[in-house]
């Protein structure tokens, strides 16, 4: 496709030719999605009307060339299922030209009459201009109209056009991370609506992902016994963290509040310092016996509730099984669980020789053992041979990167993109 910068109502009704040169309807609309920020939304695609009288979606990477004359497509197959509108998709001709915007410098009311689609270095396209007219409106008149970057303009953000029913639809197709950077982008009142709807698992997850001055705000908002919930289905470590970040008064009532078996991992965990193997560990790897057979450690692994790092090995110990376990006898990894017949004991394959860390090892000794051993889990046994729990590469991350790392600006340019439609998902 042909780099430079396209006006959008210009497209509208241009003919769409297949790779071979043959007519097979015209652009009916441009497909963009809504962002929560002001970042320009990316293109997904175009709406095309076939000569069948039905309307397809056609994606930008199947976009040839566009001209003032027609639209070429590129070879590769294209969904002939019917289009239709997603929650967090915006038509740019049917619904974003005429709409009512404010210039975010000067808070001037204006209307949009035109929007510029253009790519980026990542061969992505994106809305990043609009044409706009400030004063009265006038039917069929254009004149006056000014070209601005779509950061100038509010108004047309996801946040802006829906409501928490429409945000909450949006979020329910995201990764938790991504909800909780999208989230983040959002006024306060708009945050708590959007947390009051989500359910106690899903609102878990992202706490999980969100900054600790995200979490200390928002579990401030949740009444007790809810952040009790929430606390009750993140996981144990997550948990620990963020109890941490709270005074110990406030941070003792919540713990008071949830189930003993769910409370009583994350006051284990409490007792570690926050930088050391013990205060970084989860203490739900997947522990088995030595008499499991290797069919069974492969159905563990396969759960998908279980973290992928998690997910790298199995550790082997005597009953009881729970953390701090029994003996430990060592780790087998997935790899070679793979290798084997499914009816072999994991005992035999045990790796008995895979250094351990201590609960109290430091940051820097749990990254020069990852480093070491080229691993992305490590267990953590104490002075009498009880697995306590796995570190993980993620939770080190987490305490590599600077403090506050996650308020910091990111690249959100495809903050949506679990909810964006993909080339075979015409749904």
């Amino acid at each position: 496709m042909g780099a430079g910068r396209i006006f959008v109502a210009r497209m509208a009704g241009l003919a769409v030719f297949g790779p071979d040169g043959a007519r097979i309807g015209k652009v009916r609309d441009v497909v963009a999605t809504l962002r929560v920020d002001s970042t320009p939304p990316r293109v997904l695609g175009l709406v095309v009307d076939l000569s069948s009288r039905r309307r397809i979606f056609v994606p930008m990477l199947r976009v040839a060339d566009v001209d003032s004359e027609a639209v070429t497509l590129a070879s590769g197959s294209v969904s002939l299922s019917g289009f239709h509108q997603r929650p967090n998709e915006t038509l740019v001709l049917g619904q974003m030209l005429d709409a009512p915007v404010t210039l975010r410098d000067s808070g001037e009311p204006a209307t949009v009459v035109d929007a510029a689609i253009e790519p980026t270095r990542s061969r992505d396209w994106v809305v990043g201009r609009l044409a706009v007219r400030t004063g009265p409106r006038r039917l069929g008149r254009r004149a006056g109209a000014s070209v601005l970057p779509w950061s100038s303009v509010q108004g047309l953000t996801l946040s802006d056009r829906q409501g928490a029913e429409g945000l909450l639809a949006v979020f329910d197709a995201m990764r938790p991370a991504d909800v909780a950077a999208a989230l983040s982008e959002l006024p306060r009142k708009r945050q708590h609506e959007v947390v009051d709807g989500l359910d106690d698992e899903r609102l878990a997850d992202v706490f999980e992902e969100l900054s600790e001055n995200d979490q200390r705000e928002l579990i401030a908002h949740l009444d007790v016994e809810r952040a009790a919930d929430v606390l009750e289905a993140m996981s144990p470590d997550d948990a620990a963290d963020l109890l941490g970040e709270l005074g110990d008064e406030e941070a003792g009532r919540l713990l008071a509040l949830m189930e003993p078996e769910e409370s009583e991992p994350v006051r284990r965990l409490l007792t570690y310092e926050a930088r050391t193997a013990g205060g970084l560990m989860t203490p739900e790897p997947i522990v088995l016996r030595p008499d499991s057979t290797v069919a069974e450690a492969l159905a563990h692994v396969r759960n998908p509730d279980v973290p992928p790092a998690l997910a790298s090995m199995v550790f082997v110990c005597r009953p009881p099984s729970a953390t701090p376990t029994g003996r430990y006898l060592g780790c087998v990894h997935t790899q070679r669980l793979l290798r084997e017949a499914p009816f072999e004991l994991v005992a035999g394959l045990v790796d008995s020789e895979l250094a351990q860390l201590e609960p109290g090892a430091s940051i820097d000794e749990i990254t020069r053992y990852f480093a070491a051993y080229n691993l992305v889990a490590g267990p953590v046994v104490d002075a009498e041979d009880h697995l306590l729990g796995a570190v993980t590469v993620d939770d080190l991350l987490d305490h590599l990167l600077p403090d506050g790392w996650r308020d910091q600006p990111a690249d959100r340019s495809r903050d949506l993109e679990t909810a964006d439609r993909t080339e075979d998902s015409r749904a």
